[in-house]
């Protein structure tokens, strides 16, 4: 498939507007001058007319439903009412492009739309954890999630409520186009650049009081994010915190929503491929700085989490200027790296590995 950067968002009655403005702060914005590819977002409707959308709003297509099949991903926002019916040339136009072996995704509510035509029957979907019961309930041939924040099943996406609707649109930029665009356009948003999907939708206490506890665990991150070249172990860790290491585990799990090896093997798995995009040390030593210790440790992380491999990462999202040493490019980016961290940690937590199986993803690498 060549890259993805024609994006066809789905225009129709009822979609809600925070969705539309997700899709288009990701890829309406031009973002050329920061190193982003060029992307080409149509709004794809019936009609030109106007499409109201809840509170009022309106949404103008430039774009036939025709477009919908040329494009390299389909992305259908959510729904106000998610027991309307859509309109049958919307449904049509979605089975054509899947058809023809484009990419589709849905946030939030949107599951419902694409459950609708047909796309989800048999496979796996995610919704927001408020409506997984009426999912089931109206559309029983499909596998819904449980607990994920987004999920790929056949080319087929779909995210969680709300702000998971952007970590899938982010997701989506760094499969196709490298980690570092991803978080040039999440620092453009102010958003955590690396939120993958198996995490759970939403932590029962997401903001801990005020206490020697919830201070520990942030300190823990930092230090940790700051020493992931070091072995790191949950006793070490806990020990950090002042804690045992079964009551570290759990304030973290709370806090998180995930556990602390695999909060760290996320963190390691961005490391090394700000390394593998902004450098050209060889792969031992992007191993090791990345805190994996030896290269077919990390090439096994590759294969089971980004579905490629260390070398086919590089060749794919390399971005270092040529004539760039590797020592400046290094301090570049342990410096640049310091800085997403604490964008991600101001934000959200980064968490677990991604719920879509390895390997299985269509977008171009």
């Amino acid at each position: 498939m060549a890259a993805m950067q024609r994006i066809a968002l789905l225009a129709f009655p009822g979609i809600r507007a925070f969705d539309v403005a997700v899709i288009t702060e990701v890829w309406g914005v031009d973002r050329t001058d920061r190193g982003v590819p060029p992307f080409e977002l149509r709004r794809c409707g019936e009609g030109r007319a106007p499409v109201a959308m809840p509170g009022g709003l309106t949404l103008s297509p430039d774009r036939g439903l025709g477009w919908v099949r040329t494009a390299d991903l389909v992305v259908v926002p959510g729904l106000e009412d998610h027991t309307a019916r859509t309109p049958e040339p919307v449904l049509a136009a979605l089975r054509r492009a899947h058809g023809a072996g484009v990419p589709v995704a849905a946030l939030c509510g949107g599951a419902f739309t694409l459950a609708e035509a047909g796309l989800l029957d048999g496979r796996r979907a995610i919704t927001h954890w408020n409506l997984t019961g009426l999912l089931r309930e109206r559309h029983p041939a499909v596998t819904v999630e449980p607990d994920a924040l987004f999920v790929e099943d056949g080319g087929i996406w779909t995210s969680a409520g709300v702000a998971a609707g952007i970590d899938l649109c982010l997701h989506l930029v760094r499969m196709a186009h490298g980690a570092e665009v991803a978080a040039t356009i999440a620092r453009s948003m102010v958003t955590a650049p690396f939120r993958t999907g198996g995490q759970a939708q939403f932590i029962e206490r997401p903001t801990p009081p005020a206490n020697r506890d919830a201070d520990a665990l942030a300190d823990v991150r930092e230090r940790a994010l700051r020493n992931l070249h070091e072995p790191l172990t949950v006793a070490l860790l806990a020990g950090w915190a002042g804690m045992s290491p079964r009551s570290f585990a759990r304030h973290f799990a709370s806090t998180t929503g995930t556990t602390p090896l695999r909060w760290l093997l996320v963190q390691r798995l961005a490391a090394a491929q700000k390394l593998l995009e902004r450098t050209d040390l060889p792969m031992p030593e992007v191993a090791r700085r990345a805190g994996f210790g030896s290269e077919v440790t990390m090439r096994q992380h590759f294969a089971t989490h980004l579905g490629t491999s260390p070398r086919d990462y590089r060749a794919a999202f390399s971005a270092r200027p040529s004539g760039t040493t590797a020592t400046t490019a290094t301090t570049a980016t342990t410096a640049t790296t310091a800085a997403d961290a604490k964008a991600a940690e101001a934000a959200e937590p980064a968490t677990g590995p991604t719920a879509h199986t390895a390997g299985s993803s269509p977008i171009a690498r």
